[in-house]
């Protein structure tokens, strides 16, 4: 049987590209808040010969991600891979003190992945087998100016990822934990920036380095899948070749 695959943020960029690439070898179960992206999206793959359901998701929100976790045991009976990919970038200075834009990355970054692993993890380890896979970003490990808060969701997504590894692994649950950390990826996260004059700024730095496609970060999380289960492949760093 083959594995069943539950992508947040399924509807564009990274999510969208993971999902077209795996739709062959596994069932999918993609998740969004734009049901009409998520339509089109699932019957690409069904005329590409892959299987997939979509349930519209707002991850901040813990009551729809355990109705997604539902969905899919009821379709499918199973989950084998948790991907929390939905996230959202509105870079400003701290001191134009966007504290809605604040509250939303907190919300969908950092909750949004906490309630995914919560959805998917007791089914996982009743059958002691599973794969967490959580998209964090480079600037988990860096922060510059105006992208203060996003880095500290990334910065908590990436503590999120070590601490669960080290409790399954200490549980002997047979569950693998990825996280995945891209560089400048060409996706349409930048326009969830609302400052003008950021959104410029990241646009000129985008651009500079050579944005890599969606698609190499889908290679990245169909590589960790593939890996055999004895092994997880923990942490990956992949950036253009041209982002010092």
């Amino acid at each position: 049987m083959k594995k069943v695959v539950v992508i947040t943020g399924a509807s564009s960029g990274i999510g969208e590209a993971s999902a077209k690439m795996l739709a062959k070898d596994y069932q999918l179960v993609l998740a969004a808040r734009s049901e009409a992206k998520l339509q089109s999206t699932v019957e690409e793959i069904k005329k590409l010969g892959g299987e997939a359901q979509y349930k519209v998701t707002d991850v901040s929100q813990n009551d729809q991600v355990e109705a997604l976790a539902k969905f899919a045991l009821d379709t499918y009976g199973q989950i084998d891979v948790w991907i929390n990919n939905a996230g959202i970038m509105p870079q400003a200075w701290m001191k134009e003190k966007k504290v809605k834009e604040w509250d939303a990355m907190i919300d969908v970054n950092i909750k949004g992945t906490l309630y995914g692993i919560g959805a998917a993890l007791p089914g996982m380890r009743e059958k002691k087998s599973g794969q967490i896979i959580n998209i964090a970003s480079d600037l988990a490990f860096s922060v510059h100016p105006g992208g203060v808060v996003y880095s500290a969701t990334k910065y908590a997504t990436r503590a999120i990822s070590e601490g669960l590894r080290q409790e399954v692994a200490a549980d002997r649950d047979n569950i693998r934990v990825t996280a995945i950390y891209p560089g400048v990826v060409d996706t349409n996260i930048i326009n969830t920036i609302s400052d003008v004059a950021m959104k410029q700024q990241v646009e000129k730095f985008k651009e500079a380095v050579g944005a890599i496609a969606p698609e190499r970060v889908a290679l990245a999380i169909k590589n960790a899948i593939e890996m055999p289960e004895d092994t997880g492949l923990n942490d990956i760093v992949l950036r253009s070749i041209n982002q010092a």
